[in-house]
């Protein structure tokens, strides 16, 4: 996938400048699509350059004028186009996962540090989400609608993350077990 469908996806949620886009790559989109602020912004001018969005400028008081993104007809006819495009399974890449399959390499207890850093650190982005989930979607509106959309990526972030903390502990138990 290409950044400029997760800027699409993000602007048609609503319209906004790209530093409110990178703002927002750091809170939702960012969970599952990286991109620094330098690379938002070049790809808003090539959407732009596309006829897929425009740009409004607009003034501030005392600050200089922003560019306030919003995604036109074609975008979104492209936007449709790529949804309904059957996808690839992503490539993975993780650090972890070459560890563990080269762990016997190392003191079992080198790789144990490793896992329970690993462990740590997406119990603490399981809290992130399960915060989110409080504040955001405790209270849904039975008729479907852009949030719950929203809440079906962050209930498979929520799984996806409590699968690997399992992982974790089973590799832990399983080499303490059989390595200790």
């Amino acid at each position: 996938m290409s950044l400029s469908y997760a800027l699409l996806a993000a602007l048609c949620d609503r319209p906004c400048s790209g530093y409110d886009l990178a703002k927002q790559f750091q809170g939702s989109v960012g969970y599952f699509w990286s991109a620094t602020h330098q690379q938002i912004y070049r790809e808003l001018h090539k959407l732009e350059d596309l006829g897929w969005i425009n740009a409004t400028e607009v003034s501030q008081d005392g600050r200089p004028d922003k560019k306030v993104f919003s995604v036109t007809p074609l975008g979104c006819d492209r936007l449709r186009q790529w949804i309904s495009t059957p996808h690839d399974l992503p490539v993975t890449k993780d650090e972890i996962l070459v560890k563990v399959f080269a762990g016997y390499l190392v003191p079992s207890s080198v790789l144990v540090g490793q896992l329970r850093h690993c462990q740590q650190q997406h119990q603490a982005r399981l809290e992130v989400y399960q915060d989110i989930e409080a504040q955001f979607f405790q209270h849904l509106p039975p008729e479907p609608n852009h949030r719950h959309f929203a809440y079906l990526t962050l209930k498979r972030g929520i799984s996806f993350t409590q699968e690997w903390i399992r992982w974790c502990e089973e590799t832990i138990v399983w080499l303490e077990k059989y390595l200790s």
